[in-house]
């Protein structure tokens, strides 16, 4: 289980407490601070044809991944912009698809791809493209949205209308 912070207000950032050979992953460029123990290595996180559709997505061509070495780790991604981080468990099953830009960092073992969006009208009025993120496998992802995020929780067959740009509505 991974141990972790959010914290900053409007400008939030999430610190995350690693246990030693425990690894997390970001775009490259996401990390705000470490400890000196930490590991970073920057690779394609899954060849050459995922790291292309991360960048047709929006994201960075390259990964980030940082593992604690001898000892606790600590690792900090800040928001690029004001809003909130959100933490989800995805699991088999439950993925998650997001707008790009989104993601912030996730567990080693998920995996980011590229996800078209299927409805013509969402693609051209909703506001954010045809072009979005999906996050699968298992494992805690921090994705980052704009503005506050208001939880709801809904009873058995009653129903809440979103729009398209708030899709961390789950």
């Amino acid at each position: 289980m991974l141990n972790y912070k959010i914290e900053g207000g409007h400008l939030p950032v999430v610190t995350c407490y690693l246990e030693p050979g425990q690894t997390l992953c970001s775009e490259s460029g996401a990390m705000s601070w470490m400890s000196p123990n930490m590991h970073m290595e920057t690779n394609s996180g899954g060849g050459v044809k995922k790291a292309l559709g991360r960048l047709f997505s929006g994201e960075s061509l390259f990964m980030n991944e940082f593992t604690a070495q001898g000892g606790m780790g600590t690792v900090a991604f800040a928001s690029s912009f004001p809003g909130s981080i959100i933490p989800y468990e995805v699991s088999p099953g439950n993925s998650i698809i997001v707008q790009k830009h989104s993601f912030l960092a996730m567990e080693k073992g998920l995996d980011l791809s590229i996800y078209f969006q299927k409805k013509l009208g969402k693609g051209f009025f909703g506001g954010e493209g045809f072009i979005m993120n999906k996050i699968s496998g298992s494992g805690l992802v921090f994705i980052e949205i704009d503005g506050y995020c208001k939880e709801y929780t809904l009873e058995a067959n009653e129903s809440i209308i979103v729009d398209t740009g708030y899709l961390a509505a789950m």
